[in-house]
């Protein structure tokens, strides 16, 4: 096995480990796109550098990846920047589980990439990144005290990185994590309402899938979400607004499922009375992409389309909230198109979380159209044209819509902030210049 394999194949506790014993604190990885190379903070971790430089897949450029450990709880928090050609890399942070190193870069490096993406398609100043932060199994996930130190520290570091990278809330974090990371930090969006923020974007977001799924209704000739069987992965904080929004629009079923107990008891008790299944399912079970339905609304973590559920699916749509839906976006989206399933790509439909709260500091109004022309059917470029311009474009071509969907958005993304320029590229290389990982 190669260097870099052997790094990137460590659980995450044991990467600690490694650099706790080479006293490595806070280490990065720059793309220098002179030298078509990417430089690492510490030669030690050169190895991984030439990792993410090899992949072909999920690492396209990345203008920096920042990381630090925790002095608390051993805990490992990283800043994924894609592009920053239309401002500063701008997305969520996750708290999550990984088994391999390999894994968590992956996933910071395909939701950053979809937050270029989306941000761009919404027609949005700001680039693409994405925090994470990797929950040590060796500490309480729920525990106040510990959350509120772990999510202060990501605060300290978001404000180190002088605003090239700006944080949100995200999967497995909350507006109480949010106030914590403010806390210490002002590159961040979406928080509390008492703190002048937007607070939790879910509703929002949700309404944007309604959204996708009426514009591949329409595309397919199926008509509207009237009398549709739905079936939905996952029921967290998007998933149950939308679920209500999907009986609002008079569907005949819906049929969801989640791997928490807690939550699917919930769900199962507020839609007491409609027509509606919910179950508890481990998390390889991929009986679920069996499922007789109109539509697939994928509500949980990514990767969750690929050969094997792909060739399963009896759904006609797939429109959900979840990033990064496509486990491998040639591939997936190739095998969806071939088989004539409709793909509404997620960074088309999930934009409005991060429309929710990415102006925040310009203020409010009451019924924003800045807001509230993403979800009309009129604008030129809301949800539902936007989406209806992809599928069209990907029939007429023959390319999926995927594929289609990346083309018009890396076009986009590379458009420089009209006032600002590059700036995220400039303070990218102002941190590597002040050796930020020593401070």
């Amino acid at each position: 096995m190669s260097q870099h394999k052997d790094l990137v194949c460590l659980k995450p506790q044991e990467f600690v480990g490694f650099l706790k014993q080479n006293r490595i604190r806070k280490f990065f990885f720059v793309y220098d796109p002179d030298k078509g190379i990417v430089r690492s903070s510490h030669p030690q971790l050169q190895p991984i550098a030439d990792f993410l430089l090899s992949d072909k897949r999920d690492f396209m450029q990345h203008e920096g990846l920042f990381f630090q450990i925790t002095r608390n709880y051993g805990t490992l928090q990283g800043a994924f920047i894609h592009r920053t050609h239309r401002g500063q890399g701008s997305g969520g942070l996750r708290y999550w589980h990984y088994a391999t190193v390999e894994d968590f870069l992956r996933d910071g490096l395909r939701l950053a990439k979809g937050m270029t993406f989306k941000n761009a398609l919404a027609g949005l100043w700001w680039g693409g990144g994405k925090g994470i932060m990797v929950h040590n199994p060796a500490v309480e996930l729920h525990e106040p005290n510990m959350r509120a130190s772990l999510f202060q520290e990501f605060g300290e570091f978001v404000t180190s990185l002088r605003g090239c990278y700006i944080t949100a809330e995200d999967v497995g974090t909350s507006v109480i994590d949010m106030a914590n990371v403010f806390s210490k930090t002002r590159f961040i969006t979406c928080i509390p309402y008492e703190f002048g923020g937007s607070g939790n974007p879910s509703v929002a977001t949700a309404k944007g899938v309604v959204c996708g799924m009426e514009a591949a209704l329409e595309f397919t000739g199926l008509g509207n979400l009237k009398g549709k069987t739905v079936a939905v992965q996952g029921v967290g904080h998007v998933a149950t607004p939308l679920i209500e929004f999907l009986f609002e629009k008079n569907v005949d079923k819906v049929i969801a499922w989640d791997i928490d107990v807690q939550r699917v008891t919930r769900v199962k008790e507020q839609f007491a009375g409609k027509p509606f299944e919910a179950s508890v399912i481990s998390p390889d079970d991929v009986s679920i992409f069996q499922t007789d339905c109109d539509i697939f609304a994928p509500c949980a973590t990514g990767a969750i389309l690929n050969p094997q559920t792909i060739s399963s699916l009896k759904a006609k749509i797939i429109c959900g909230a979840a990033n990064n839906q496509l486990e491998d976006d040639d591939r997936d989206d190739q095998s969806l198109h071939e088989r004539g399933i409709v793909f509404v790509p997620d960074f088309l439909t999930n934009r409005m979380g991060i429309v929710h709260c990415a102006n925040e500091q310009y203020g409010y109004v009451n019924h924003d159209y800045f807001i509230e022309r993403h979800l009309s059917k009129d604008w030129e470029y809301s949800i539902y044209q936007t989406a209806l311009k992809v599928l069209q474009a990907s029939r007429e071509t023959g390319d999926p819509p995927a594929r289609t969907a990346i083309r018009m958005a890396d076009e986009l993304s590379l458009e420089n902030h009209p006032i600002f320029g590059h700036r995220g590229q400039q303070i990218i290389a102002s941190l590597v210049e002040n050796r930020w990982h020593e401070q």
